[in-house]
């Protein structure tokens, strides 16, 4: 999310940087790198002094994020911003805010990390900290995203839309003698968008049967090229991976502003894949991502049409009616609901109705209601 802070909150960042004369003395921060599949990496520049980083020239990259060792919210209420060169114009960028504590992800995280910030290609980054009441966690990086080519590899690039066919899982609960199945949409697999499996854990988690969809964006560039989507999801790959500690991508499945859909966390779209979207509600649920930030960009057509159509065939398979309603229980007290709440949601919800957060965006979510009427009409048909 970018927007411009008030003056007087700047100018305390600034105080608060000028008042450090450690970070100062500091020396460069040594960077590590790790290097993947089809050209991309990882770059980690320590932040010591945990209090930000000077400008400074990098390799070149196109996403970042903070990460650090400890609990996700240890960054809490803390101001983090970042300002990068674009590689192509060698302009600096005005100064972003990033999200101190993600709201995505597993119920129980391994570490923490900001939301990650898409920059483009860009080979230059500034990073100025002002911590919350907890102060600086330990392990405070910087995380640079170069997503690359892609991993080659001779598995099918897309599955093709076919007709409904016999339910993968047999439906359960209320709904258990109803149809409601709808026609798979052509989806680009992991191989389609240059996944590199050996990043991520090698096995695979199931959840119970899927009834539940919540809707995201994934708070990125909004006016993008559908040809650069699989870089896009490259990177957010190597993000949840190697800065959040996830097992694999957070989404089960992604929709880039042209309607395609692209298969997300590795176990098989067909089967309930638990997921790391919905924190407190990944059990018997999808996270299905819409590429790009929604607050006031109106999503476009394509875009809602490959999210009805994927949200329509996932709750199909276990026959759930796509404007119906499901109860589901929370798993942590960091969502909007005590641990052990039993919830009742739109079986098409937004993220923010789980979690304390603006996502899908105001601009989003306003549409969810034409979404679950759509993606019902296509059980129907």
């Amino acid at each position: 999310m970018r927007f411009s802070l008030p003056a007087a909150l700047l100018a305390g960042c600034t105080t608060a940087l000028l008042l450090q004369p450690a970070a100062a003395a500091t020396p460069s921060p040594i960077p590590q790198r790790r290097d993947f599949a089809g050209g991309g990496s990882t770059t980690s520049l320590p932040l010591p002094a945990g209090f930000g980083l000077a400008p400074r020239g990098t390799e070149p990259f196109e996403l970042l994020g903070l990460g650090w060792d400890g609990p996700a919210d240890a960054l809490a209420g803390a101001v983090v911003r970042v300002r990068t060169r674009d590689a192509a114009t060698g302009r600096w960028t005005d100064w972003h805010r990033l999200e101190a504590d993600s709201t995505d992800g597993p119920d129980l995280a391994a570490r923490g990390a900001t939301a990650p910030l898409w920059t483009g290609r860009s080979n230059g980054v500034a990073v100025e900290v002002r911590p919350g009441p907890a102060g600086v966690p330990p392990g405070l990086r910087l995380d640079l995203v170069d997503p690359g080519n892609g991993a080659a590899s001779t598995a099918a690039k897309i599955l093709p839309a076919e007709p409904p066919r016999a339910l993968s899982e047999p439906p359960t609960g209320s709904h258990a003698e109803a149809n409601g199945q709808a026609p798979r949409p052509a989806i680009v697999t992991r191989a389609g968008w240059g996944a590199d499996e050996s990043l991520r854990d090698p096995d695979f988690v199931y959840t119970g049967p899927v009834r539940e969809v919540f809707v995201h964006h994934t708070d990125t560039a909004t006016e993008y090229a559908c040809t650069d989507a699989p870089r896009m999801i490259r990177a957010i790959y190597q993000y949840h991976v190697e800065t959040n500690g996830w097992r694999d991508i957070g989404y089960n499945f992604l929709i880039d502003r042209c309607g395609s859909v692209y298969e997300g966390r590795a176990g098989g779209v067909e089967r309930s894949v638990h997921g790391a979207h919905t924190l407190g509600f990944n059990t018997d649920s999808a996270g299905i991502a819409a590429i790009g930030t929604y607050v006031d960009d109106q999503p476009a057509q394509p875009l809602l049409d490959g999210l009805a159509a994927i949200a329509a065939w996932k709750l199909g398979l276990t026959a759930q009616p796509a404007d119906g309603r499901t109860k589901l229980t929370s798993g942590s007290s960091s969502s909007r609901y005590p641990k052990g709440t039993v919830v009742d949601f739109d079986a098409i919800s937004g993220h923010r109705d789980a979690v304390a957060t603006e996502c899908p965006g105001s601009a989003l979510y306003a549409r969810l209601p034409d979404l679950r009427a759509t993606a019902a009409g296509l059980q129907a048909s």
